[in-house]
């Protein structure tokens, strides 16, 4: 009977959903309200912009339903200019132009915004200096010690246009693996290609290492290594970075036979992501080789929704550093350096002796001179 009352109850609704649904008046869809009216990106690039053109542009937008534009300059006048005359962005004919915009989307019932930024980039120009531009925090680290007194001067963070402020100075603990890493210890490293690609720990590479095709990255340590994070750096702009951090790890301890261990996995992410470095924790494991593998297998254009699975794949790596200190997998979506999302780190990935307790950490900012 409970059963019945459930199905009886179930058909009721979707009855009356179906109901309501056939109430809704086809004008709805044929006739949108404001509210309900799309809205685009109205790009005004390289300064190829005239009066004729926005009032064309804002009658056909007003034809065509577009409830409101965000007007969105992109990039500057094109050397040798492309139109006569450029409209150069906050020049007084860009100001007579914008005015003319704002008049004629009013008078043909168009809502007009702007997007806060010259471009893709975002808001600033020459007269925001550093102090008032956008920033982001920043630390170095340093290795001491403990049970005796320090007195030292402590490295500073990276720092852009000479500008830069002290937050907070914590000590805590250091963890298991702390200063270990290819950077400390240097691997012998070897690829399938046959290209020399010792670069990828060397501190401030400039090289890449590129592919197209399936290939592998072999690092071999004199002696057992434990990995517990590896930081992948990639280009700025590179197409590549999902490849990248879509990389599957095999160990081995004779350099003949390798078994598969892991595989990367790249965090969802938008168009801008190439600002940090991606930090990838892995479960903890001793070998002496390493040997990251390529594959276009999985990764093909489409495989997922993020921005940069939408091109060709392909390898671009400029860096990959393992480490033997734990570290959160992929922070630098989760501190708000880039808008990435990850999965959170579980304790397969860094088990829980290894984390430092929040008790443990002491602020010592007013040790600081």
């Amino acid at each position: 009977m409970r059963l019945m009352r459930r199905v009886l109850l179930a058909s009721l609704l979707v009855l009356s959903s179906l109901l309501v649904q056939a109430q809704v008046p086809k004008t709805v869809w044929t006739k949108p309200s404001e509210e309900a009216k799309p809205w685009v990106f109205w790009y005004w690039l390289h300064g190829a912009v005239s009066a004729e053109g926005i009032t064309a542009d804002i009658k056909a937008m007003k034809q065509a339903g577009i409830g409101g534009a965000y007007l969105m300059p992109i990039k500057d006048t094109a050397k040798p200019s492309i139109y006569h005359p450029a409209a150069r962005q906050l020049s007084p004919l860009w100001w007579k132009l914008v005015k003319h915009a704002m008049s004629e989307a009013k008078r043909h019932g168009v809502k007009l915004g702007f997007h806060f930024s010259d471009g893709f980039a975002l808001g600033g120009g020459p007269w925001i200096t550093p102090e008032m531009s956008m920033q982001k925090v920043v630390w170095s680290q340093t290795t001491v010690t403990g049970g005796r007194k320090f007195s030292d001067i402590l490295p500073q963070p990276e720092t852009l246009e000479n500008y830069y402020r002290d937050i907070a100075v914590f000590a805590f603990p250091s963890s298991p693996g702390t200063g270990i890493s290819t950077q400390t210890v240097k691997p012998k490293i070897t690829t399938s290609t046959g290209v020399d690609a010792q670069y990828l720990v060397e501190p401030g590479n400039t090289k890449s290492f590129t592919s197209d095709d399936s290939c592998w990255i072999q690092y071999r340590f004199d002696q057992p290594f434990t990995l517990r994070s590896l930081v992948v750096k990639s280009w700025l702009y590179s197409r590549g970075t999902y490849g990248t951090n879509q990389l599957i790890i095999e160990t081995s301890n004779d350099g003949k036979n390798f078994s598969f261990y892991t595989r990367l996995k790249a965090p969802r992410h938008g168009w801008q992501d190439w600002d940090s470095d991606y930090t990838h924790a892995i479960p903890e494991v001793t070998s002496r080789y390493f040997r990251f593998v390529y594959t276009k297998r999985g990764i093909e254009p489409g495989a997922e929704d993020l921005d940069a699975a939408k091109w060709k794949p392909s390898l671009n790596i400029k860096g990959l550093e393992l480490s033997s200190e734990p570290k959160i997998h992929q922070y630098e979506g989760k501190n708000g350096e880039v808008w990435r999302v990850s999965e959170r780190t579980t304790d397969a990935q860094v088990a829980q002796n290894l984390f430092v307790p929040q008790k443990n950490i002491i602020d010592i900012t007013k040790y600081l001179d």
